[in-house]
């Protein structure tokens, strides 16, 4: 598989799209096409393998699935994680044969994923320390009462920024980086320490990602029963993640009634002295 530069510059819209407020905006373009598991499908179709890029992006998702920007704090850039990462592991998997629904295949997708979410949080600060540069502009605008110039500086400046850090990084890390790829294949055999290593990190990368998810959710010891039971079914019973889901909304139902009918009170026929006698046999 190679990239051409076409395809790259497509990948290089993309990851401009996911993170720019002025087009696909946050709630469709960073909190949808731009998280791993969407962008797997879109990867797919730009490159023509809709299976290895929806692959490559379930596995990145697992790694990052808590990933959020409390105040703007950023430990890794969903729109290079989707769009150089997934790209540069599909070419890294098909380079090297594998089955892309195999092990193998989603822990070297997962440890090229993570190497390039480092490399996406330098673009993203980038893009943000040069939008600075466009607020100043606002600034003398409002200043200067020309109030009909914002809108240059809230959908047409920032262009510049993604254009700069973000289509162009992105066009060329993909389409030289393809290169290096495969490069890497002819250099690295499959079953020498530097592959291995990587299947290895890989393998324990979601083990991460999940940790932290945990940790924001999980007051007490109590809040691991629900996930254990989770994990529980599907080792003993072999369940699917459909069938699982399916039991958990269950116990959530069970759980939302419980909630509900303590914070309605006391039953209509107690009384602070006590049931009455009309309804003593139902209680």
């Amino acid at each position: 598989m190679t990239i051409s530069w076409i395809q790259a510059a497509i990948l290089g819209l993309f990851a401009c799209l996911c993170s720019n407020s002025c087009m696909a905006g946050q709630a469709v373009g960073n909190y949808t096409i731009g998280r791993p598991l969407v962008g797997g499908l879109i990867c797919g179709l730009i490159l023509g393998n809709i299976q290895l890029g929806i692959a490559c992006g379930v596995a990145m998702q697992l790694v990052y699935i808590a990933l959020v920007t409390p105040g703007g704090t950023v430990s890794a850039d969903v729109r290079a994680i989707s769009y150089i990462g997934i790209p540069l592991a599909m070419v890294a998997i098909s380079s090297q044969g594998l089955n892309p629904l195999g092990g193998s295949a989603a822990n070297l997708a997962k440890s090229v994923g993570t190497l390039v979410g480092t490399v996406g949080t330098v673009l993203y600060y980038a893009v943000a320390t040069m939008n600075l540069v466009w607020q100043s502009f606002g600034w003398k605008d409002v200043h200067n009462g020309k109030l009909d110039k914002l809108t240059a500086v809230n959908f047409g400046w920032p262009w510049i920024s993604h254009a700069i850090f973000s289509f162009l990084p992105t066009m060329l890390f993909t389409y030289y980086g393809a290169t290096a790829v495969i490069a890497l294949r002819n250099a690295l055999p499959m079953d020498g320490v530097a592959m291995m290593t990587l299947f290895t990190v890989g393998g324990m990368l979601p083990c991460v990602g999940i940790a932290i998810l945990l940790r924001q959710i999980i007051g007490k010891a109590v809040d691991f029963i629900p996930f254990l039971v989770g994990f529980t079914l599907a080792a003993s019973l072999h369940l699917n993640l459909v069938s699982v889901t399916v039991i958990s909304l269950l116990f959530a139902v069970i759980m939302y009634e419980v909630e509900m009918a303590k914070e309605s009170g006391p039953h209509d026929g107690l009384t602070s002295e006590g049931p009455t006698d009309d309804n003593e046999e139902d209680i």
